[in-house]
């Protein structure tokens, strides 16, 4: 019998569902902006959203750039047998965890905030990436 996932991979495939559901935030919005007739076709006009479904599309762009160096990194530390420490345990869920807290504030409107839960999103993801050398 295998012995317990270590909570950073959790945080990863919690982060894979979190992409998951902004994936569809940001698709439904656009659909109620958009019809299902032009969405189900090519799709060869474009039509742009606004308000609450561009801001949740330009969330999931964010979360897409972010998520593979957070997935890299991560499974580069577990690799090296280096899960399990304070950096990749406490990166993880600073990375997680402001990037479920971004989709909201972000889809709100909220300016400043916003920034700060990136911020602090981003010092997870690099706490992660410094595991791997200590």
């Amino acid at each position: 019998m295998a012995g317990e996932v270590a909570v950073e991979l959790k945080l990863l495939v919690g982060a894979v569902a979190l992409g998951l559901v902004q994936l569809l935030w940001a698709a439904g919005a656009a659909r109620a902006q958009q019809d299902l007739k032009w969405a189900a076709g090519p799709r060869d006009t474009p039509r742009p959203v606004t308000g609450v479904a561009a801001r949740l599309e330009r969330a999931f762009w964010n979360f897409a750039e972010t998520f593979p160096f957070f997935a890299a990194a991560l499974l580069a530390d577990a690799a090296a047998g280096r899960l399990g420490t304070t950096l990749t345990v406490w990166g993880a869920w600073l990375y997680v965890g402001g990037r479920a807290l971004y989709v909201p504030l972000y889809a709100s409107g909220v300016p400043t905030v916003r920034t700060v839960v990136w911020a602090v999103a981003m010092g997870g993801l690099v706490m992660v990436m410094l595991a791997l050398f200590r």
